[in-house]
């Protein structure tokens, strides 16, 4: 019987990805000083965050790369939640959460970010890209010219977050009253719902109609 592990063995080297190494390395260099950070996860996907000043011209550039497929833009807003996790039990007492604001993969300086996706078709190469949103002005430059995609995106990244993204055609909102105040997507927006009845919320499921009958005929 052979033993499972070994306190002996020789550590293995890191796994490599030589094709988004190389194709990292060719994005570096055609978007230049336009990288604020970048990050690649071998075999996995790669990140790269960008100055807010290059970040259509980043979308133009890449789309010359061979990132034709557009998938999304969203916006991230990495305040942790005041009123603390979904699941917490908003009857009892608070406690002390963690305010501090932590951007995830390759940084950031400000609470807001815009992210967005593109992919190489008919490979399996894709690249996150990420902006600050500088908190005195909250606005990108529009992708939407780039890709028409981005249109409805970026009005549902207005709309739930209150970004705004220079040259959109039109920003109004799709889901929400024109007169209605706040965005739902931020974490300091209170989700009333979940403070009335806390989330799961299932030791309170009220049964099906019928259940009560089949019970009683059980017993």
């Amino acid at each position: 019987m052979f033993p499972l592990s070994s306190t002996t063995d020789t550590p293995t080297e890191a796994p490599r990805d030589t094709v988004r190494e190389a194709e990292l390395a060719r994005i570096l260099e055609a978007l230049g000083a336009g990288v604020v950070d970048s990050l690649l996860k071998p075999n996995d996907d790669m990140w790269i965050r960008v100055t807010a000043e290059t970040w259509r011209a980043t979308a133009e550039k890449l789309k010359a790369l061979g990132y034709t497929y557009f998938g999304y833009v969203s916006a991230i807003d990495w305040l942790p939640s005041p009123f603390g996790k979904s699941e917490d039990d908003a009857s009892g007492p608070s406690g002390e959460r963690d305010s501090t604001i932590k951007q995830g993969y390759t940084g950031g300086d400000t609470r807001f970010q815009v992210i967005a996706r593109l992919v190489q078709p008919f490979t399996t190469i894709g690249i996150n890209i990420k902006v600050d949103v500088a908190d005195d002005v909250m606005a990108v430059d529009s992708w939407s010219s780039v890709f028409a995609g981005a249109n409805w995106h970026e009005r549902e990244a207005h709309e739930m977050f209150g970004i705004g993204f220079n040259g959109h055609p039109d920003l109004r909102n799709m889901y929400l009253p024109t007169d209605f105040e706040g965005h739902p997507m931020r974490k300091d927006f209170p989700l009333l719902a979940r403070i009335v009845k806390p989330w799961p919320g299932i030791v309170d499921v009220e049964p099906l109609p019928g259940d009560d009958e089949e019970e009683g005929e059980a017993s």
